[in-house]
């Protein structure tokens, strides 16, 4: 069960909702989401691409503009090598076209995960090396890669990094990859507005100050591109779990309101394979539909597939290749699933000889190890706590077998109340690899470090019981009989939704339980008829754990109880609270107003 706590933050709200033409309901929820000033309030609402922040704030955008127009009108020859993720794969493509646009001779290499590893490796270099490249540029990877771009260096190459990802620190000092330029809003030399963007996002801004020292930022050809490239940026932001504050909820409300009239064949072929209806995807579509597709391609294949995808022009080739990622992810699905199941199993089973750690550490030694950090999610959402999973290493990763010492990869998924980035930088000495952020990590480290890294995360985990309780944050009580279909309309302002811009969720108390249904094939879903202390009836869905509300209901009314609610005979003592969010259900040209419960209480 999850702690509720009501947002109590004060402000004008009938100032504000007469200002701005809108329900004193609506004004209270920017309030809570901390959207107070008039600029800030006029950004939310009516922000649009040109509120986007200024890409010169960039440290090195201009400078790296200035070496990669030197080299294409040289004629050198450059390669982009990205990521195997959404947002390495989105960098790349953003990076690919731009750059041919701007006339550069540019191609580009994504790693193979297994083989590659993470980012820029010193195999990699010594390829573009050998294919005759003179320039290496970089995308949502190259901050830690000090010792490949050194290499780089070594072999005559001009490296140029854009990447999003924390600055490397030892002892209090950052420590900068020793490239011509290096473009990351992490540095402490940044001056970005906003700093919490993702790859794609970077590469996209990289070129705007490219096209501007071009003269060509007012050319009709790279306005088009820039408008195209929009979708994928936000794509990028959404899968990478950046959070959807400032310029970031811009670039995927723009993203959003583009992508129905995109004109890449294989984005459109992706949409139409997932059954998806163009102009009603969301950011949700984003994270749980499409951006699994191409995530993929990097987790079971090769991501240069996702990028084939985007690069194709022939339609039918672009579904063949979008039916094929779906497949995939399909597969992925499966595996995941399992893969979930033996760490519950793993995890339950240590907790049984004591409490759960405070820094779960899971090693599967047979789970692909692409799967890693979606079982690592999987498990931090169950348990509430920062979690690892760590896979045995590919013998074809050759930079991670030392002396064929048994290794291990994987990554991590953390909670808000716990830096994981920095929990692990405490352990860099028991790593041949790693690199991440606050919320997430990948790390690579022999199987005999496993047991010692989790004595030490835990030992350095400062988290107490109480942190590890999940919190429901609750926007405010609200009566069912306060919603209707003008207030759900105006709620679509708020969009999109995602981290940092959560959905609203309100509470209702007395909430009777009159009758219900379960439905789904898989029996996942609650439909019900409710009503409230007024004695009006209303229709509530639920999407959860039927399981544990069903546990829920018997603890506390009974296995009778629930029996007769499901016979359409429930006892008019069964009433709970609920946590909500409403929304109109369209069916047969009637709309009706459903409450979805997303929690519930005593």
């Amino acid at each position: 069960m999850s702690k509720w706590m009501v947002s109590m933050k004060k402000s004008d709200f009938d100032a504000t909702a007469k200002k701005y033409g809108i329900r004193n309901i609506t004004a209270r929820l920017l309030t809570n989401r901390g959207i107070t000033s008039d600029e800030d309030i006029e950004m939310y609402l009516n922000g649009d691409a040109s509120k986007m922040h200024d890409p010169y704030e960039l440290a090195d955008a201009k400078k790296g503009a200035a070496i990669l127009i030197d080299e294409i009108q040289k004629g050198s020859a450059i390669r982009i090598i990205g990521d195997y993720d959404v947002d390495g794969i989105c960098s790349t493509y953003i990076l690919a076209k731009g750059l041919k646009l701007f006339g550069a001779d540019a191609d580009y290499v994504l790693p193979d995960r297994v083989k590659d590893g993470y980012g820029l490796s010193v195999k990699l270099v010594d390829a573009a090396a050998d294919d005759g490249k003179n320039v290496i540029l970089t995308c949502d990877n190259g901050i830690a890669a000090s010792e490949q771009i050194a290499h780089a260096n070594d072999l005559g190459m001009t490296v140029v990094v854009t990447d999003h990802h924390e600055v490397p620190v030892d002892d209090g000092k950052e420590i900068l990859p020793p490239a011509m330029a290096v473009i990351d809003p992490k540095r402490s030399e940044d001056n970005s507005s906003f700093i919490e963007i993702c790859g794609a996002v970077v590469a996209y801004k990289f070129l705007q100050v490219m096209a501007k020292e071009l003269g060509r930022d007012n050319d009709p050809d790279v306005k088009t591109f820039f408008e195209e490239m929009l979708v994928f940026a936000g794509l990028a932001t959404v899968c990478d779990v950046m959070e959807l504050k400032s310029e970031n909820r811009i670039i995927v409300k723009e993203s959003l309101k583009r992508i129905a009239g995109t004109s890449n064949k294989g984005l459109k072929a992706l949409i139409n394979v997932n059954s998806l209806d163009p102009d009603k995807i969301s950011a949700f579509h984003y994270g749980f539909v499409i951006g699994p597709c191409l995530n993929a391609s990097g987790r079971l294949d090769l991501a240069s597939r996702a990028m084939s995808l985007f690069l194709e022009e022939d339609y039918d080739r672009a579904a063949t290749i979008a039916t094929d990622l779906k497949s995939l992810n399909d597969s992925r699905k499966d595996m995941t699933t399992k893969g979930v199941e033996k760490a519950c199993e793993i995890i339950d089973e240590e907790a049984m000889k004591g409490q759960l750690p405070k820094v779960i550490v899971v090693f599967l030694k047979d789970v692909h190890e692409s799967i890693a950090g979606i079982i690592a999610g999987r498990i931090r959402e169950k348990y509430n706590r920062p979690t690892i999973v760590l896979t045995e290493a590919s013998a074809e990763d050759e930079e991670d077998m030392e002396n064929s010492v048994p290794m291990a990869k994987g990554s991590g998924r953390s909670t808000e109340k716990y830096d994981m980035f920095a929990g692990l930088s405490e352990c860099k000495d028991l790593f041949t690899k790693f690199g991440g952020h606050k919320m997430a990590a990948g790390l690579s480290l022999p199987t005999g470090n496993i047991d010692e890294l989790a004595r030490r995360l835990n030992e350095g985990c400062t988290l107490s019981e109480e942190d590890f309780i999940p919190v429901l944050h609750l926007d405010m009580a609200l009566p069912f009989a306060a919603v209707d279909e003008e207030l759900i309309s105006e709620f679509s302002l708020l969009e999109p939704f995602g981290n940092g811009n959560a959905k609203p969720v309100f509470a209702q108390k007395d909430v009777k339980l009159l009758s219900g249904r379960i439905l789904g094939k898989n029996k996942n879903c609650g439909k019900y008829r409710v009503s409230d202390e007024s004695g009006k009836n209303y229709e509530m869905m639920f999407f959860g754990d039927m399981d544990n509300f069903h546990s829920f209901l018997t603890e506390n009314f009974g296995k009778g109880a629930v029996d007769d609610l499901y016979g359409g005979f429930a006892d008019s003592s069964m009433m709970i609270k609920v946590a909500y969010y409403p929304n109109i259900n369209s069916y047969m040209g009637k709309n009706t107003i459903q409450m979805v419960m997303s929690d519930y209480s005593m």
